[in-house]
């Protein structure tokens, strides 16, 4: 006997439970300019902005697709970031997150 529990993300089938995982993605400081000619491309096509979103970035993806993984290619492009100082990210990046804490508790 099967039960459907969509809500949930998971699909129950006798005894096996198949866990869907779905996958969200936040845009921050999107201008709104570019919101709203998002907005009208969709509506042109009849969708939602969210859908219209998923087919803009999978047609990007999918274009690029035949780019291999280079990893040689990504550290030079990470070097030249922090213009060859050997970057230590995850240290700089707790360090950001515990300033922007201690800048949200002053407010």
């Amino acid at each position: 006997m099967a039960v459907n529990r969509p809500a949930l993300g998971i699909d129950y089938n006798d005894s096996v439970a198949i866990i869907v995982v779905m996958t969200a993605i936040t845009i921050r400081n999107l201008p709104e300019e570019l919101r709203d000619r998002l907005r009208v491309r969709a509506a042109k096509k009849g969708r939602s902005m969210e859908a219209e979103a998923r087919v803009i970035l999978s047609e990007a993806v999918r274009a690029d697709g035949d780019a291999r993984f280079d990893p040689a290619s990504l550290q030079n492009f990470i070097a030249g970031l922090f213009k060859g100082k050997p970057p230590h990210l995850t240290d700089e990046l707790i360090r950001e997150r515990r300033r922007e804490a201690a800048r949200e508790r002053k407010r």
